[in-house]
């Protein structure tokens, strides 16, 4: 299947640990990634990131297991129809 366009949400919640991790993979990725607006969220004492991409499913299951995997990290995403 093709490249659609969709988007990723990630919270870092221990931006110290996990940024530098969250990085690597983003940069892993940086051909598909569109657009990247980070804000850290100081009074939650947190981190939130949103992606836009262009990118095949298989390529966002990718992107969204390994950001998974690592530890203070939540993501979810969505692809448009076509």
């Amino acid at each position: 299947m093709g490249k659609r366009i969709g988007f990723v949400g990630i919270i870092i919640e221990n931006r110290l640990k996990a940024a530098p991790s969250v990085n690597k993979v983003l940069s892993d990725y940086g051909e598909e990634i569109v657009a990247r607006v980070g804000l850290p969220y100081k009074e939650r004492h947190c981190s939130v990131i949103t992606l836009t991409v262009d990118m095949t499913t298989d390529q966002l299951g990718a992107l969204t297991g390994k950001l998974g995997a690592i530890e203070g990290v939540t993501v979810r995403s969505a692809l448009a129809k076509v």
